[in-house]
């Protein structure tokens, strides 16, 4: 069986500096449409949620976008979504129990790149039921984003982001998304182009592509990751390379900003330091970790 990671472990650099960019909510406005359309109808419906499902839609958001764990991988957001539900006085009163989710909590603790194709691997094996029901979701929202998730074009100025770096550094996309959906969705918009290597969630976590693609390659100081949310931040200081976020429902102007001068400051090794630690406070600050139902 190939190594899905070797596309990183065979990377050589063009260029003096590397910038990473994720993909959902980064460089697309497409982390709403997943949820809210793909994710969360599946897990009502996948995990027979329907008496609770104001509920499951309330905990899920929070979870996946309008929290600290934003854009986390799939597997440990589901089970997120379940803890909180479990503790709802509102579920409790209905007399919904959360699934039996034993097993994924243990095949999670244990895997190292959780995405769809590891787990089928365990399923054809073992033939767990919990871990079966966890695929079909998980393959039924991959189902659903490829019908779903069209048209929808990157922020404005990603693009310009893109041809304005691409003289002096390398790209690369950093994601917890399947690699099948992001080649997809960068070539519908003719940017994959730009990138040497395009990383999703079969080839490791966010932080393992950061560390065999830039590793020994860059100075620190001139490697570069920008995301949406506080798992991308800690990927890039995991790989001590630097972060510049992408603010929640601040898309538009955050890409105006990095376009006119988070960029140059990058390349003139202006940006570390007060500069960056002011953006990463605006950053975090607007993303709680107490969901607004315990506020």
């Amino acid at each position: 069986m190939s190594d899905p990671q070797q596309p990183l472990k065979d990377f050589r650099p063009a260029h003096e500096f590397i910038i990473a960019i994720d993909s959902d909510g980064c460089a697309f406005d497409t982390m709403e449409l997943k949820q809210k359309e793909c994710f969360i109808p599946s897990i009502v419906k996948h995990w027979k949620l329907q008496a609770v499902s104001k509920h499951v839609r309330e905990a899920a958001e929070f979870v996946n976008l309008y929290s600290q764990w934003r854009g986390i991988n799939r597997f440990p957001a589901l089970l997120m979504v379940f803890d909180l539900l479990a503790e709802r006085t509102e579920v409790q009163r209905r007399g919904v129990r959360m699934p039996e989710v034993r097993a994924l909590r243990e095949w999670l603790a244990a895997e190292p790149r959780p995405g769809s194709p590891a787990l089928k691997e365990v399923v054809e094996k073992t033939g767990d039921p919990v871990l079966s029901r966890a695929l079909g979701w998980s393959e039924a929202v991959n189902a659903t984003v490829a019908e779903f998730v069209h048209g929808v074009p990157p922020f404005p100025l990603m693009r310009e982001c893109l041809e304005k770096a691409n003289a002096r550094a390398d790209l690369m996309v950093v994601s917890a998304t399947p690699c099948d959906a992001l080649n997809r969705e960068w070539d519908e918009h003719d940017i994959a182009k730009y990138m040497a290597v395009i990383a999703g969630q079969e080839m490791g976590k966010k932080a393992d592509h950061l560390r065999l693609a830039t590793r020994p390659h860059y100075r620190a100081d001139h490697i570069l990751m920008i995301g949406d949310a506080p798992g991308d931040m800690k990927a890039a200081r995991t790989a001590d390379a630097l972060f510049f976020p992408v603010r929640p429902s601040k898309e538009d102007e955050s890409w105006e900003l990095f376009h006119d001068e988070a960029l140059e400051r990058f390349f003139a090794g202006a940006y570390a330091g007060d500069y960056e630690a002011k953006l990463i406070e605006e950053f975090v600050g607007g993303l709680p970790d107490t969901p607004p139902w315990k506020r």
